[in-house]
């Protein structure tokens, strides 16, 4: 008779990433361009989330729950880089709030809350916590005490620690992530000069206007030919949406979309949805009117950001 196998089969880990962004950006910021603000640098947010994603691949053996990004927006209202970063698999955007001052508002609380509550329903056996605030201490103790293996990141420091202590005497691993390997993901911000107040009034943008779109059905031999869109016109409907964009959403935001001249994928369409509207057809059967609706675009934020950079084509 055989002897059954006693010995235990070794169970697949299901593991969350939770990011907070605010510790990430600043400490990266300060050790790889010594910034100490975040809008002196741009961060590539799609690709820096990848690359934690296969990171922790290499190290966790078993299946990722999702990524957990933590950020902030004046009002909670998502800027144009955390409206794409929403739109990638497995990220869910957590967004606390944005005070006059800059400071984070809600994060630490939505962190604890979900770590606690994955860890009380089971949902993981192995969490990566990107995040460097004792705040956090509380909520990884209740964690390990349902039996979830909390694995702590932190970012390089210039000198000294960025992380509290307690959080890191806490945690089952600590691994520091280096200014080398996130470097390539941060670049300083583009230094644009405000521009003159030449800018329309809200009320002068959005007063009313006549329809603008293709050219008028030309008769040939008592047939109507139909001909395409009429290319000032629709360069004129980028300019436009480009001006209700900066009123709307604030210079900070159209900032973001600097140096250009490619949208991101969420924001292209959103700017064809408008001009659409506005037009009153649809371009989409006219690619290179698409590309005329990005040269006013991108024409518009350029004078507002008085950079002196040329349209994607001609």
């Amino acid at each position: 008779m055989a002897t059954p196998d006693l010995k235990p089969h070794p169970v697949a880990a299901k593991y969350a990433i939770l990011v907070d962004v605010g510790y990430l950006y600043a400490a990266a910021g300060e050790v790889i361009l010594g910034a100490k603000e975040r809008k002196e640098y741009r961060v590539a947010a799609d690709e820096l989330i990848q690359a934690l994603q296969k990171h922790a691949e290499e190290r966790i053996s078993g299946e990722l729950l999702r990524i957990y990004w933590y950020d902030a927006a004046r009002d909670r209202v998502p800027t144009v880089d955390q409206r794409v970063i929403a739109q990638l698999p497995w990220v869910k955007v957590r967004l606390g709030n944005l005070n006059a001052r800059g400071q984070q508002k809600g994060v630490d609380a939505q962190i604890r809350s979900d770590l606690e509550a994955l860890a009380r329903h089971h949902a993981v056996s192995d969490t990566i916590l990107l995040a460097g605030d004792e705040d956090m201490v509380p909520a990884v103790e209740a964690a390990q005490a349902y039996g979830v293996r909390i694995h702590l990141w932190g970012v390089e420091p210039p000198y000294g620690t960025n992380q509290a202590e307690r959080l890191v005497w806490e945690a089952d691993t600590v691994e520091v992530i280096s200014g080398e390997f996130l470097r390539s993901y941060f670049s300083r911000t583009p230094q644009a000069v405000p521009a003159t107040p030449t800018a329309p009034s809200p009320a002068q943008v959005f007063a009313g206007r006549t329809s603008i779109g293709a050219k008028p059905p030309v008769k040939t031999g008592g047939q109507v030919t139909k001909l395409g869109p009429n290319r000032p016109h629709v360069e004129e409907v980028g300019e436009h949406v480009a001006q209700k964009w900066i009123l709307t959403r604030g210079r900070d935001n159209i900032r973001d979309l600097l140096p250009g001249p490619i949208l991101p994928t969420v924001i292209d369409t959103e700017l064809l949805i408008e001009a659409e509207k506005e037009l009153g057809h649809s371009l989409r059967p006219y690619p290179e009117a698409r590309v005329w609706l990005r040269d006013g675009f991108w024409a518009r934020v350029y004078r507002e950001f008085d950079l002196g950079v040329g349209v994607s084509s001609k």
